[in-house]
């Protein structure tokens, strides 16, 4: 049975909540993976920080997801002609495990044909997300990021880049298209 998930921009009216929602559910699946003892958080409490998402916003296309006209998650892509990244998905932790992520992927997919080529970052220690990108999304492990081979386009000295928060290591996802 397909779900009936619809991407709609991101309202400015609802750009707080969005911020708030995609932290919840980042912070969620670190303590589901790490309990109270993680240390990956790039500010206060939050895995990812608010400076993160607002700069991913302003320079992407934000989606809200909705399931059944409800709001269950959100998304942000940037798509520069054949390339695109998926730079933030997620899903309310409520909602996980029910192929909202996957169909919500395949709208991307079917709004952008010309994308050849998607790229994603994660950090090692999701192994929710690495699933999902590798297991339903079809995206293949391409790198590795870690103290011995840091991402050499993370050059923005004014952010906390991520080679400092994850100094462990990220996985760097492709999906060709043919």
């Amino acid at each position: 049975m397909a779900l009936n998930v619809q991407l709609l921009p991101l309202a400015d009216s609802d750009r707080e909540q969005f911020i708030l929602d995609n932290q919840e559910a980042f912070r969620y699946g670190a303590m589901e993976e790490f309990g109270m003892r993680d240390n990956h958080f790039e500010e206060e409490g939050e895995i990812i920080s608010r400076n993160t998402i607002e700069k991913s916003i302003d320079g992407g296309l934000a989606y809200r997801i909705f399931l059944d006209n409800q709001k269950v998650g959100g998304l942000i892509i940037n798509v520069q002609g054949t390339r695109g990244e998926l730079e933030i998905l997620f899903t309310s932790p409520n909602k996980h495990s029910k192929g909202i992520g996957y169909a919500a992927w395949c709208e991307v997919e079917k709004m952008h044909p010309e994308v050849k080529l998607w790229e994603t970052v994660t950090p090692y220690f999701e192994t929710r997300n690495i699933h999902f990108y590798v297991n339903r999304c079809g995206f293949h492990i391409v790198e590795f990021y870690n103290s011995h081979h840091p991402d050499s386009n993370d050059t923005d000295e004014m952010d906390n880049s991520l080679n400092d928060q994850f100094p462990a290591g990220m996985f760097r996802f492709e999906k060709r298209i043919l």
